[in-house]
């Protein structure tokens, strides 16, 4: 990565776009760094599953003939996203081998819209877990996603491919969803910052649904100051998804810089400390720390409201694969075929009860964000386990590796609250592992301070993998 345009590459998306708009660098340029990159580096980690080189050169070929001072914040910025995201000429893969014998897309997606009309060039399209159940992105029609800080381990899931392009250096910006911590647990495991919004922020039209009442849809990045570019870009209410809150845009670039004098800080206890290892704990304590945040303070039904995520899961999950399941079933994977049958299995008095504990659980910690404004936990609770692992030892209780990595991000998605995943280095000797910094409804802004405030103290950064 020697030419000025990989070096802006292996950079932050808002300096590429200054540099373009600038006239430093072509759109052209960038794309094919890019795109060259992409060629070297995926065969080691597989995070694509497919690169849209020709629409991104042409792309970049109409900014190009486009004036400097035309008002494109994110111009020639590449970017990519998450397979579930439709994308024009692409059949919409989900990571299932049933949905590539299905149509091609014939349009994009809103967010992947809003985009590429704010100047950013999209260049394809990343692996995932088969329709985001899962949270390792080992998947078997395409292959595992490789953790690029160690291509031996997992990069997390059930957005893989999305974290792993951003630490690889493939692309500065991509999007993933979140149902149960799919942002978060990548993030943490490949050591980049990620975004969950509250539930409702950003239009889901044109996405592939898993559980339509847990899907969110965010960035991740190198940088705070990227995710927010990219997370303002996309902001707006959106008819096609029903779910889109009818919110003006509450733009958060400009809030950066405002620091955290004032913002009351805790830590999560119980659930957050019981079932997070010693490395996920450091982490925690190296970020409270730096925030001033002295206090702890327990929500008593996370455990609970845990459990009602995964049932809601599974039923939700379930419905929108019942014909499939009748008629196609060794075309599933095999481990999501059968969490499917068994969501669709459910006796309904669970589901429902599931939904009550929900309820209670968002009161509780409604009144718990009356007291504070931010609250720490880990993103998941130990660092990225290698390709193929069965179990994880968790302070001496032995649990199942693949679900377990949602610990501590579910109780969180249960609730729809906004979460920016910070990535921090050191308590591990060569991985990173990730801390949720968790705000109240439609607060995006207060985690986005604190994680900047963080990374200009050099408490978390997103460094490229050595590849």
């Amino acid at each position: 990565m020697s030419s000025p345009a990989s070096l802006l590459l292996a950079g932050s998306a808002t300096e590429i776009a200054r540099a373009v708009r600038a006239g430093e660098c072509s759109a052209s340029g960038l794309c094919e760094a890019a795109l060259e990159r992409i060629e070297a580096t995926d065969g080691r980690i597989n995070a694509f599953t497919a690169v849209t080189a020709e629409r991104a050169r042409a792309r970049a070929r109409a900014l190009d003939a486009l004036p400097l001072d035309a008002a494109l914040p994110l111009r020639g910025v590449p970017f990519a996203v998450k397979n579930l995201f439709d994308v024009a000429g692409l059949p919409t893969l989900a990571g299932a081998k049933i949905e590539a014998d299905r149509s091609a897309a014939a349009a994009d997606a809103t967010l992947v819209r809003r985009l590429e009309a704010a100047g950013a060039v999209l260049v394809g399209a990343l692996n995932m877990d088969e329709y985001a159940y899962g949270f390792t992105t080992e998947n078997t029609h395409y292959g595992p996603t490789r953790n690029p800080h160690d291509p031996a381990r997992v990069s997390g899931g059930s957005s893989g491919g999305s974290a792993a392009a951003v630490a690889a250096g493939q692309v500065p910006v991509t999007l993933g969803s979140d149902t149960n911590g799919s942002i978060r647990v990548p993030s943490s495991l490949c050591g980049v910052f990620g975004l969950k919004p509250t539930f409702g922020r950003l239009s889901r039209a044109g996405t592939y649904p898993f559980v339509a009442s847990l899907d969110h849809l965010g960035p991740f990045a190198r940088s705070v100051a990227d995710l927010a570019a990219f997370y303002d870009a996309m902001q707006g209410a959106d008819a096609l998804d029903p779910a889109c809150a009818q919110r003006r845009d509450e733009p958060v670039g400009p809030t950066l810089a405002t620091g955290i004098g004032g913002l009351r800080v805790a830590t999560l206890g119980g659930w957050f400390e019981t079932m997070a290892g010693p490395q996920a704990r450091a982490a925690v304590r190296r970020v409270a720390e730096s925030l001033g945040a002295s206090a702890t303070v327990e929500w008593p039904l996370a455990r609970a409201a845990r459990a009602a995520a995964f049932l809601i899961t599974n039923a939700e999950g379930a419905s929108l694969h019942l014909e499939d399941l009748r008629t196609r079933p060794d075309d599933f994977e095999p481990l999501s075929r059968d969490r499917f049958l068994a969501g669709a299995l459910l006796p309904a008095h669970w589901v429902l009860r599931a939904q009550r504990v929900r309820q209670r659980f968002a009161r509780e910690v409604a009144e718990c964000f009356a007291h504070v404004d931010l609250l720490l936990a880990p993103a998941t609770p130990v660092v990225a386990p290698p390709i193929g692992t069965e179990t994880l030892d968790i302070n001496g209780v032995v649990l199942p590796a693949r679900p377990s990595l949602g610990l501590l991000t579910q109780p969180v998605s249960c609730i729809g609250l906004p979460v920016c995943a910070v990535p921090v280095w050191g308590v591990h000797e060569t991985l990173p592992i990730g801390v949720q910094i968790i705000a109240a409804p439609w607060r995006e802004d207060l985690a986005l301070r604190a994680a900047a405030a963080l990374e200009a103290a050099g408490v978390c950064h997103a460094p490229v993998a050595r590849l």
